[in-house]
């Protein structure tokens, strides 16, 4: 069994997790702030738009996100600006939707963390001359650093995971759009089980390990406290 049709379709997958995880850490930052200490009848609104993925089919995601990064959409006239004709069904595409489709896995810890930090804390801070963009960074970022690591954890195990969306809006193009999923998809259709049973098994590996490091991780939080 030769070794490239395997490692490209892990090194792809994890050059998207790892790029998803990084902006994903600093574009839910400042939203999961304000859901949690903001004011304002419309955070739940915008909460419910956070969390729709959750509930959402990915193929019903996916479809969407095939017309806004297609050449019809937005997708097409940020594309052309390179001279290309879409987002779809590339590299650039797979990292928007799985931004959009990890989102809720980092918000919602974030949102959590940063609601459990009591206003006191911050208040203190405040009388004693710290500025706002100092509490964020010496009070309430090392107190919400648990959320940020469970959020990490997660929505790079999402983004791995992740196959309706991925399908949609990437397709199955070897080197640029072929991902974990899609690749064991893609072995078993062609009754290629050798090569499906070893990404499948080391997803489900990699699935362990995940699940459990958030519980322990989760164990300690409630032993500390």
């Amino acid at each position: 069994m030769d070794l490239p049709p395997l490692l490209s379709p892990i090194v792809l997958t994890l050059a998207l997790a790892l790029t998803v995880t990084a902006i994903l850490v600093v574009v839910a930052t400042p939203l999961a702030l304000w859901l949690a200490q903001g004011r304002g009848a419309g955070r739940e609104v915008v909460a419910a738009v956070v969390t729709l993925p959750l509930v959402l089919p990915p193929t019903v995601m996916g479809f969407y996100l095939l017309l806004v990064l297609g050449p019809n959409g937005p997708g097409g006239w940020i594309a052309g600006l390179w001279g290309a004709r879409t987002l779809a069904f590339s590299f650039a595409g797979l990292v928007i939707g799985g931004v959009i489709a990890s989102l809720p896995f980092m918000v919602q810890p974030l949102r959590n963390a940063f609601a459990a930090i009591e206003r006191e804390v911050l208040e203190g801070a405040a009388t004693l001359g710290a500025t706002r963009l100092q509490r964020f960074w010496r009070v309430a970022l090392p107190l919400a650093r648990p959320g940020y690591l469970v959020g990490a954890i997660m929505s790079f195990a999402h983004t791995m995971g992740e196959f309706g969306v991925v399908l949609m809006i990437g397709g199955n193009i070897p080197g640029q759009t072929k991902v974990l999923s899609i690749a064991i998809y893609d072995f078993v259709e062609r009754l290629e089980w050798d090569r499906a049973h070893v990404l499948a098994g080391a997803m489900v590996l990699f699935g362990f390990v995940v699940v459990f490091a958030t519980l322990v991780m989760g164990r300690g939080r409630n032993t500390s406290t």
